[in-house]
Formats: structure tokens, C-alpha cells, sequence
């Protein structure tokens, strides 16, 4: 299973400096991929609940985020072999060909490193300031793919959809990888799940317990199979939300939440479950406040993993 890390593009630590020396260590310690985000607003009267909490609240690292892509750019220049994804951008708010230009053009510059996680977002106050509409979004992300993978293709690029339309045109930048980066989407209703099956190369799910990703993962390849493609071809992309106590959790916990000892057991859970790809996003715990704090942690959690992985393998 591979590893990666989210890179300090989020709240108090984030900046250059910081984005430069997390990327530089994440590849000396030997992880597989750095990964971005992207938070459009931090609304101060949010109408849409943040999914990801028990209250609905947005976490306060969320007031202050740097571009994902050109947070990826710079981690680009500054590293040589470790992938580079998003996880996720947020379909609606993107134009398919400027972004399919944007992402091309961090392929070719990292020597064909990229990894593209695409999600349909949820806030209304986020597609209300993009100037996009939550109607026949699924159709609309559907069509976004076709024109990504369009313009990625050969040229001369058409494409005449019900969304979007691209008459015959040579759009010269393409992706060092062919015929494209892998395409991972988060999904978690029936609908998007099939989307992901058919469309994509994997699955990037977060905040789900362990039993309930083996579940949809058992679907998503289910899915697959029925459309003749090989379920082997479909990558599970963990995200892990991170939050580190000194004590353990007691009663009902999030998945990674709790002390290293509950860390390491969801590691080896998710490991056990067949996920080809987990990265960390220490962005909400307090050791992920700071630079030297996030270098510290990136650090105990690949020994963290390296130790799990031993004991699974019975060294």
C-alpha cells in the first residue's frame, strides 16, 4: 500500500517555505504522493453543513488556503519522483478545458507525476460564488470527464455534449502520461459510485469506517465488472482526516482519529481491505499547526506504518 501526505496549503502553517520543505522531506522519508485540496470559501453563515463534522462547522483552518494547483506547481519544482494529486477538486467550479490545460501542464512540468481527484461539491454558497448550479450536476460531471479526456486526446479536440461544446481545435499542451493521468473520484451515493466505476480510474473515499469502504468498494468493482471493465483496473485512494490524541479514544471514534496505537489499527485496516493508496491530511489536528510540528508527525507516521507493516507481514 502506498503512503502520501497532505501538503501545508491549509490554515496557520501554510506558505511556500512550508509547502517547499514538506514536499523535500515527504520524498526523503520515502513517501509515494503529496496531495492538495481545494475550500473555496470559508462562509461566515454557512446554508450547506460541513459533512465532515458532528456539528456541520467548518474547521477553522479553512480561513486561509493557498491554490491547490499552484501549491502542486510548487511542489512540482521542488521535488523528483513523488506523484502529485488533488483530493479533491471540485468539478462545478472549473471550466473542463482550461482546467484539462491547467492539469496538463503540472504533468509535464513534474515529468509525468500527476494524479487527478475530482469531487461534485456540496456547499451552496460555494456554487453560488462560482456561478454554478447543484441541477443535473451529476449529468454535468459525466460530460466534464468526456471533455477532460477530449482535450487530453488526440488532436484535432471536438466535443458536443449537452454542457459543454469544443468545436475542432488543436490543443497542443497534453500529459506526459497517456492517454491520461489517473482520474480518482470521491463518491459516495449509488449514482457516483457508478460514475466512478465507468468513468474513472479509482475511488478516493474519506471519513468512512473501514467496514462501510469495503462495502462500497465491493460495489464499486461489482459495478464495474457489469460494465466490462477488469475491477483490478480500480484503484482505492484512502484519504485519512487525521486527529492525534495523546489518550486513546474511548466508545465510537472516527476513523483516525484517536492515539498512535488507533492510528496504527486503522492503517492496518484499511491495508487489509485491499486500498492501494493512503495519504494523511494533518490539517485538523493541532500538531499540524505548525511547520515543525507537521514535519515531526509526517515523520512518526511512516514509521508508524512501516512498524504496522511488519507486524501484518510477521517480521
Amino acid at each position: 500500500m502506498r503512503l502520501g501526505f497532505v501538503l501545508p496549503h491549509i490554515g496557520p502553517a501554510a506558505s511556500p517555505a512550508a509547502i517547499i520543505a514538506a514536499a523535500r522531506r515527504a520524498e526523503e522519508l520515502g513517501y509515494d504522493s503529496l496531495w492538495v485540496t481545494e475550500r473555496l470559501l470559508y462562509p461566515l453563515a454557512p446554508r450547506t453543513p460541513y459533512p465532515a463534522a458532528h456539528d456541520g462547522v467548518l474547521p477553522e483552518a479553512y480561513r486561509y488556503i493557498l491554490d491547490p494547483l499552484g501549491t502542486l506547481t510548487l511542489a512540482a519544482a521542488h521535488t523528483e519522483r513523488i506523484a502529485l494529486g488533488t483530493s479533491v477538486l471540485d468539478i462545478p467550479y472549473h471550466n473542463p478545458v482550461i482546467l484539462a490545460r491547467s492539469l496538463a501542464t503540472i504533468d509535464i512540468i513534474s515529468g509525468g507525476r500527476l494524479r487527478v481527484g475530482l469531487g461534485v461539491g456540496w456547499s451552496v454558497d460555494e456554487f453560488e460564488a462560482a456561478g454554478a448550479s447543484m441541477a443535473a450536476r451529476g449529468r454535468r460531471a459525466d460530460e466534464f470527464l468526456g471533455v477532460l479526456k477530449a482535450v487530453w486526446g488526440d488532436d484535432p479536440v471536438e466535443f458536443n455534449g449537452e454542457f459543454y461544446q469544443v468545436a475542432p481545435s488543436i490543443i497542443g499542451a497534453k500529459p506526459v502520461q497517456r492517454p491520461h493521468p489517473p482520474l480518482y473520484l470521491a463518491a459516495y451515493a449509488p449514482t457516483a459510485l457508478q460514475r466512478a466505476a465507468t468513468l474513472a480510474d479509482g475511488w478516493n473515499p474519506a471519513g468512512i469506517p473501514v467496514e462501510g469502504m469495503a462495502q462500497m468498494s465491493a460495489a464499486l468493482h461489482a459495478m464495474a465488472r457489469d460494465a466490462g471493465r477488469d475491477p483490478d483496473d480500480l484503484a482505492v485512494v484512502v484519504r485519512a482526516n487525521l486527529y492525534l490524541t495523546d489518550e486513546p479514544i474511548g466508545g465510537e471514534r472516527f476513523i483516525f482519529t484517536g492515539s498512535r496505537d488507533q492510528i496504527a489499527d486503522d492503517i492496518a485496516a484499511v491495508r487489509a481491505m485491499g486500498a492501494a493508496e493512503l495519504f494523511f491530511d494533518t490539517t485538523f489536528t493541532p500538531v499540524g499547526a505548525t511547520l515543525d510540528g507537521l514535519l515531526q508527525v509526517m515523520g512518526e507516521l511512516r514509521e508508524l506504518a512501516r512498524e504496522e507493516s511488519l507486524v501484518a507481514s510477521g517480521r
